[in-house]
């Protein structure tokens, strides 16, 4: 879709997921703000889509489970830039261990502070950016984890913990929002292959539905969600498990 002249703002863009949807979204036009935690992965990612597709990117390190982090994140973003067209919620630590007793309290802490409430100050302190568009998007990539009844994930409690609370801020997020033509979309993906879904030889036609999920696909469905016409409101994507 054409991102020309709309302003797209990426938490955890400094590698995997992130960075393909940055990169994809300097080919449609966009003018991107990048945050990852560390300001050098977040530079880089800048620069790939300044050099991939001439794109204007500026970087910034966030840290969504610092509360001051998530400030200065929109601070600088506010400095730069008079609105947010689209805001997407990538970034969030992921915790392995199915034993609750397999990560320490420093881990868990932080695991549930970057997806859960990280999520709810990054839209809190962007907000005043988003009402500024004449037709804004919060994009939110939580997880099939938050999904009632899936287990599937070998992901920590804590993990499932912080996806759960994203989603159910996402829920009375888009109630609330729609009103003032917000809209609030969330993504509910298995744990798909990242690859590198931008690169020449990805085929995504010949995969087939025995295949897993795919990030080329998950991004597709963010472009196709934000592309459509202001009275279609997708509030989520949930996808078949294999």
């Amino acid at each position: 879709m054409d991102l020309t002249g709309r302003t797209v703002v990426i938490t955890g863009a400094g590698r995997g997921f992130g960075r393909a949807l940055a990169l994809q979204a300097g080919r449609s036009g966009a003018h991107l703000f990048v945050s990852a935690r560390s300001p050098a992965a977040a530079q880089t990612v800048a620069d790939e889509v300044a050099a991939d597709s001439g794109a204007k990117a500026d970087a910034f390190a966030c840290d969504l489970a610092d509360p001051a982090s998530v400030r200065a994140f929109a601070d600088g973003v506010t400095a730069r830039a008079d609105r947010v067209d689209v805001l997407v919620n990538n970034g969030a630590r992921y915790l392995v261990g199915p034993d609750l007793l397999d990560a320490d309290d420093v881990a868990i802490t932080d695991t549930i502070a970057s997806g859960a409430t990280g999520t709810v100050l990054t839209v809190k302190h962007f907000l005043p950016l988003l009402r500024a568009s004449v037709g804004a998007d919060v994009v939110n990539l939580v997880s099939s984890a938050a999904e009632t009844g899936n287990h599937r994930s070998p992901a920590h409690p804590a993990f499932y913990a912080a996806k759960a609370a994203q989603a159910g801020f996402a829920d009375i997020l888009s109630h609330r929002l729609r009103p003032e033509g917000i809209r609030v979309i969330s993504l509910y993906p298995p744990d798909f292959t990242d690859g590198d879904p931008l690169h020449p030889g990805w085929d995504q036609a010949s995969r087939t539905g025995s295949d897993p999920l795919t990030a080329r696909s998950v991004l597709d469905c963010v472009l196709f969600a934000i592309g459509q016409p202001r009275d279609c409101f997708i509030r989520s994507f949930h996808f078949e498990q294999m």
